[in-house]
């Protein structure tokens, strides 16, 4: 009977070639699942923009978050015109919008850049307001409206006076911040006169 032939162990030279591994190719995973969480962290922590990862020898400004639609979300204060981001840059908020929405100083809004370049405004975080009544007057030089109410004197959009068709003399509605000094006031309502001897009527 013949004996069971085995195969004899195989040495270095025949062992199977192990695949290798890149270093590189390991930090790259390891910075993209770094992205990953960190974004999956903003959205736990109510953040409005996954946070911008830049690489480790980067030594640059941060770069502007960029979503995964190439939008970008910027979050910043309404100053009764502009927009005013945490880096300083001002954003132009459209009059009409800004009339309608009746933003006050100290609002906060979110900004979203599509990327076909359009701008989309949304109030997030309204300031505390107080509603007082005072007298459209306009300024001669400049051409400027503007509300006095209590001694003081607030700027208010064109578009709220137009939309309104408030004219010089008429009475005004306005809001402003619950604290701090105003420049601005947001124009609720004008109360019009249709006669000397009728009652005001409200827009």
């Amino acid at each position: 009977m013949e004996e069971p032939t085995t195969n004899p162990p195989l040495d270095d030279n025949d062992q199977a070639e192990q695949p290798t591994v890149d270093p590189a190719d390991i930090l790259t995973a390891i910075e993209k699942i770094q992205q990953e969480l960190d974004a999956l962290k903003s959205i736990v922590y109510g953040l409005h923009e996954p946070l911008s990862i830049l690489p480790r020898s980067h030594s640059g400004p941060a770069a502007m978050p960029i979503d995964r639609e190439g939008m970008r979300v910027i979050e910043g204060t309404f100053d009764g015109q502009n927009m005013t981001a945490p880096d300083g840059k001002q954003y132009s908020v459209p009059a009409n919008y800004a009339s309608k929405s009746k933003l006050i100083e100290g609002d906060v809004l979110k900004l979203t850049i599509t990327r076909d370049g359009s701008f989309i405004y949304k109030q997030i975080g309204p300031a505390d307001r107080q509603r007082l009544i005072g007298r459209l007057i306009r300024d001669e030089m400049t051409g400027e409206y503007r509300v006095e109410s209590g001694g003081k004197s607030f700027k208010v959009l064109l578009a709220s006076i137009t939309y309104f068709k408030g004219e010089v003399g008429d009475e005004v509605v306005i809001l402003i911040p619950q604290s701090g000094e105003a420049r601005w006031a947001a124009v609720e309502n004008i109360i019009k006169r249709t006669g000397l001897d009728q009652p005001a009527e409200l827009i």
